[in-house]
């Protein structure tokens, strides 16, 4: 194996282990609003982890595209302001779901 092969083995390695860490942690959540944040450190993590190591194939078979890396930028910037937009909007939503406002008027 390759040094970029060891580089990107590694990288999939801790992604899966997060993957998994996640799946644990929402299997063992106890209410939906848990279970809706945890899936932070797979979008914020996991998934930037994987493109960096598609980044690294790709220079390492092809060479440096500034056209790859740019879009790989854009997609890592991209993948977390959605995930922090769907991740507030998840939980404001089963907040207000889940919720009993017991004020009296």
């Amino acid at each position: 194996m390759t040094i970029p092969e060891i580089i990107i083995s590694i990288l999939i390695i801790i992604a899966g282990i997060f993957s998994l860490g996640t799946a644990i942690a929402l299997w063992r959540a106890p209410d939906p609003l848990t279970r809706a944040n945890l899936l932070g450190p797979t979008v914020g993590i996991v998934i930037p982890l994987l493109i960096v190591a598609l980044l690294i194939r790709s220079w390492s078979t092809k060479g440096f595209d500034p056209n790859n890396f740019v879009r790989a930028i854009i997609a890592i910037i991209g993948v977390w302001v959605v995930a922090s937009v769907a991740s507030f909007y998840m939980g404001r939503t089963i907040y207000g779901v889940t919720v009993v406002d017991n004020r009296r008027y």
